[in-house]
């Protein structure tokens, strides 16, 4: 009897697994586009002189102003609560749009975070201060840039080069986030890094039902 009882559980058990997690493909919660007008950041020069794209990238994008030095705490606790977990996920990149001249300091924050972790995913992008106000105005969110083109918050962009966000239809009593408190730990670690873990998840899913579609067509021929 015990023998029969072990064989059922070994049976039993991966089956259950295996309900549980294909139903969760299907009801997977996705983090909803608050807006998918954001401007794009072609038009910006990059330290190495490559493209920077939100195309086909998953992007923290943020906003560290002219006088980086006073917001190196913010990329600190970035690079901690949200880069160092994330950055090994293919597509996935955090881009500083700085005005001119902004190109020494953001060189030797690099340094700085470089000696912490491999900052190849770390992008800082330059451009005239109105392309840079262009840019975050074109986020619509209530948030506002300070006389030196910063501010503490950071936002989530999609592939589709689109905000994503908390629109407060996920869970019940949900307050709605268009952006992270960078200068907040807890904020960081209790409301960013779920919804990181969420958008990443999404595009996983999707990569695996594609590439199970291929395996599919391919059979079928």
């Amino acid at each position: 009897m015990k023998k029969f009882l072990v064989l059922g559980i070994l049976f039993v058990l991966p089956l259950v697994a295996y309900l549980f997690f294909a139903s969760g493909v299907h009801n997977f919660a996705k983090l909803p586009v608050l807006n998918s007008a954001v401007g794009g950041i072609e038009n910006f020069e990059s330290l190495s002189s490559e493209e920077i794209t939100f195309k086909d990238k998953i992007t923290v994008l943020g906003f560290l102003g002219k006088d980086i030095y006073n917001k190196q705490g913010n990329a600190f606790n970035l690079n901690q609560k949200i880069y160092k977990k994330n950055h090994e996920f293919r597509d996935f990149q955090f881009v500083m749009p700085l005005p001119y001249g902004s190109e020494k300091a953001a060189k030797d924050l690099l340094d700085e975070l470089d000696n912490i972790t491999n900052v190849s995913e770390w992008k800082f992008v330059f451009g005239t201060p109105e392309s840079i106000m262009a840019l975050f105005k074109s986020l619509k969110v209530s948030h506002q840039l300070d006389d030196n083109l910063s501010t503490h918050y950071v936002y989530i962009i999609d592939k589709s080069g689109s905000l994503r966000g908390r629109d407060g239809t996920l869970k019940e009593n949900e307050s709605k986030v268009y952006g992270y408190d960078a200068s907040s730990v807890a904020d960081l670690a209790n409301v960013m890094t779920d919804d990181v873990k969420v958008i990443l998840a999404e595009y996983r899913l999707a990569l695996k039902k594609y590439k199970a579609d291929r395996t599919d067509g391919f059979r079928e021929k």
